[in-house]
């Protein structure tokens, strides 16, 4: 084990020195290439690490160097093993696109940090003290805010990044302020060991469970501190995108299982696993309708992300409040839920948004209303994405929809927690799973519809051409591990199983049989995904000899165009309007819940008399939290600075009154910390 984590920590130092070296490689295409071709050789280096640390006892590395008072430590234990398997994998994939994808010494330069990036994420994930996680978080939200906002240029991107680096500040904050907190009670230093050994207790368990949920939330996207990401995650790079939605989120929740579930101590109230539960879930219901109404492919995409984290959250929440019952087993299924839809999420959303990017560099567009009829044009890419499509929206037998189904069953035994509220709450929160899993469903079935179905809108999507090899041997390893993740889900529980001992300190609530079947023994439900596939493939079967025998001859002709007479010369890709807009598409879920959670409003515009001009609808809506955030906030920030400006019109003994004033202040804070 030691020599792993030791080919680990050096790893971390190669990823470090190519990025020092990035800018002078960064010349020439040739050298963009070499960079991606070594960020993913340490990626693969990593999901190795990862599975390592999964079958082997943990291990800890302290190096030679560090802050004024200690050694920065790393180590490697299963929960750590885990989120760096999908870490791994994920930067395999994304490093592999992005190498099929450098045009342009300019393009290259402009994407000098993506080494840091899986750098920081790595370190964050093999740190055995505070003053490392905070390090590794940090260099994280450094690098991958200059990735945000590498195309400058370009308004939308700038204001993206601009929000994206306040919130990455008060996470960084936060994360900082909660160390601090844990560390006040443990006099031996900052250490994980340390810290487990002196748990917090009272109000400064409270303002710690506060700390990590801004600080850990806000760069997982969870509800209310979501509103950067839909910005964000579209305004970079599409391989950058898919390691943030992918793997970046889940470094955020490996922070926040950390602190929660192993340094803030064996036991907490039941109430936190509650707040955890009902911040999930408002972030699966916000980011499942938000990515119903979207028409930007990648914003959908961005919100989904928000939609799973939630769900994973839920699952987390649910295994501590599980644990606070002192319901072991039921905790380890939830917590095994979550872990799984981690991994799950990671692969399809990989798979998503490189396909997306992929559309992206065929047809030069994001919005759907210019797009429609690419599974002629990208079969490829339409058939790869079509598999992440089904596992985003929890279609068996793939991957997506065994650990939601997981998740489902641990919700269904909520009730076996002896608090009334909490049954009440619990049966409310699967119903709104529920819901949000429909929802996400629907956001998927359009995403599709309108990207690859139909015909082309726009002269550009009529022209798409396939993707390069390299380019689609990236989008086939996440496609294929959601395949072999959905039907061996049993396997992959067997293989969490350490990592689920560490969370909830048992392991008794879930069984294997074959590594394939799944069974909840607290309620004997179970789960054979092989048997679903042969008998979906039966069923399908079945249905097209059905259909053949029915109809022995196939009919081809052209698309149904609403009863449009043919479109003019000028358009030979057809006309978009004898088409279902994404807007009109989304109009009933606008109508009935947009309204209601979003400020959703239409306007349809109608020709004058005697015009035959077709009618339009203009669709939106306004999240509530940026609106928020987008008045109040730029205010007091004007109120600040000038309340700022009038320091420098302090005479000397102001000055000094100042300075002895935050002295006391902070004097008085460190000795209610000592107490």
């Amino acid at each position: 084990m030691r020599i792993v984590l030791l080919t680990l920590a050096l790893t971390l130092a190669a990823l470090g020195l190519l990025s020092l070296a990035t800018p002078l490689l960064a010349r020439s295409a040739l050298g963009a290439q070499l960079v991606y071709g070594f960020a993913g050789l340490a990626a693969a280096v990593l999901a190795l690490g990862g599975v390592s640390g999964l079958l082997a006892a943990p291990e800890t590395l302290s190096l030679p160097f560090g802050p004024p008072w200690g050694a920065m430590r790393l180590a490697l234990d299963p929960l750590s093993a885990w989120f760096l398997l999908i870490l791994g994998l994920c930067g395999v994939a994304a490093s592999a696109f992005a190498f099929g994808h450098v045009k342009g010494p300019e393009a290259a330069r402009r994407l000098v940090p993506y080494p840091l990036f899986l750098a920081g994420m790595a370190l964050t994930l093999l740190a055995a003290d505070g003053f490392t996680l905070v390090l590794g978080f940090e260099l994280m939200s450094f690098a991958s805010w200059v990735l945000v906002a590498h195309e400058h240029e370009n308004a939308e991107n700038r204001r993206a990044a601009r929000l994206y680096l306040g919130f990455a500040a008060l996470g960084g904050a936060a994360l900082i302020l909660c160390f601090g907190l844990l560390a006040a009670g443990a006099p031996a230093g900052a250490g994980f060991a340390a810290l487990r050994a002196s748990p917090p207790d009272g109000l400064r368990a409270l303002a710690i469970l506060l700390l990590v949920v801004i600080g850990a939330g806000s760069k997982a996207g969870l509800v209310p501190l979501h509103v950067w990401l839909p910005l964000a995650h579209p305004a970079a790079p599409s391989h950058v995108s898919a390691l943030m939605s992918a793997a970046m989120t889940k470094v955020a929740l490996y922070v926040l299982a950390r602190v929660i579930f192993d340094l803030a101590g064996p036991a907490q109230p039941l109430f936190w696993g509650a707040v955890l539960m009902a911040l999930g879930l408002a972030s699966a219901i916000m980011g499942a309708l938000r990515a119903a109404l979207e028409e930007d492919t990648k914003t959908l995409l961005a919100c989904s992300t928000i939609e799973n984290i939630g769900l994973i959250t839920l699952g987390l929440g649910l295994a501590l409040a599980f644990r606070a019952a002192d319901l072991g087993a039921l905790a380890a299924v939830a917590a095994g839920a979550a872990l799984l839809h981690a991994l799950n999420h990671a692969m399809f959303k990989t798979l998503l948004f490189l396909g997306a990017g992929e559309v992206l560099y065929g047809t030069a567009s994001r919005r759907m209303d210019r797009l429609g009829g690419l599974i002629n044009a990208m079969p490829w890419t339409a058939g790869l994405v079509l598999l992440g499509a089904a596992a985003a929206a929890a279609l068996p037998p793939l991957s997506g929809f065994a650990s939601e189904w997981l998740l489902l069953q641990a919700l269904i035994a909520a009730w076996r927690v002896g608090d009334l509220a909490f049954q009440i709450g619990a049966a409310a929160a699967t119903a709104l799973a529920a819901l949000a899993v429909a929802l996400s469903a629907a956001a998927m079935l359009r995403f599709y519809g309108m990207v690859f179905l139909g015909r082309p809108r726009s002269p550009r999507a009529a022209g798409a051409t396939e993707i390069s090899g390299v380019a689609r041997g990236a989008l086939m390893l996440p496609a294929a591990l959601t395949v072999i993740f959905g039907l061996t889900p049993g396997f992959l529980l067997e293989l969490a199983a350490p990592a689920l001992r560490l969370l909830t300190g048992a392991g008794a609530g879930l069984s294997a049989l074959g590594g394939v079947t799944v069974t909840v023994s607290e309620g004997g439900a179970g789960y054979a995904p092989l048997i679903v596939f042969i008998l979906l493939l039966l069923l399908g079967g079945g249905v097209v000899w059905f259909a053949r025998r029915q109809a022995p001859g196939i009919a081809r002709g052209p698309a149904w165009d609403c009863g449009f007479i043919a479109p003019p010369h000028h358009l030979p890709f057809g006309d978009p309007v004898t088409q279902v807009s994404s807007a009109g598409m989304a109009q009933p879920l606008r109508r009935m819940l947009g309204k209601t959670l979003l400020a959703a409003r239409e306007k349809v515009e109608m020709p004058p008399p005697g015009n035959t001009a077709p009618a339009r609808l203009q669709a939106g809506f306004h999240d509530p939290v940026l609106t928020l955030i987008a008045g109040p906030l730029p205010r007091a920030r004007d109120r600040l600075a000038a309340l700022a400006e009038r320091l420098r019109d302090f005479s000397l003994r102001q000055c000094l009154g100042l300075g002895f004033t935050v002295l006391l202040a902070l004097m008085a804070l460190l000795i209610w910390l000592g107490a």
